[in-house]
């Protein structure tokens, strides 16, 4: 399993990228699914100094293994709309997803 599976659009990497450059150095962008949510599950997108034994790296992000299984075949993009800007993930596994999109069930 390879991150190469989760495609990022070019407004995802540049506001990972732009975000990164706010942090020290030696940070990561980390991905990953959490139990939780009104569905079930939801995404958890925060920064990370450590990369753990069963994390997958692709530059400057991070997604643990188990994470990595439930979004492959995934696009992650940043969006703007009006409930804000935000990263906005199509995970073709999951079945539905609440009305804000941070939440899904399998």
């Amino acid at each position: 399993m390879m991150i190469k599976e989760i495609k990022f659009t070019d407004n995802a990497l540049k506001q990972i990228n732009e975000m990164l450059s706010k942090k020290d150095k030696g940070f990561f962008f980390r991905i990953a699914i959490k139990g939780g949510g009104c569905s079930g599950f939801q995404y958890d997108f925060s920064f990370d100094n450590k990369i753990e034994r069963d994390d997958l790296k692709h530059k400057n992000i991070i997604i643990d293994k188990k994470s990595a299984e439930l979004l492959k075949g995934s696009e992650v993009d940043y969006v703007n709309e009006l409930i804000g800007d935000n990263f906005k993930i199509s995970n073709p596994q999951s079945k539905s997803s609440c009305g804000c999109g941070v939440s899904f069930s399998l």
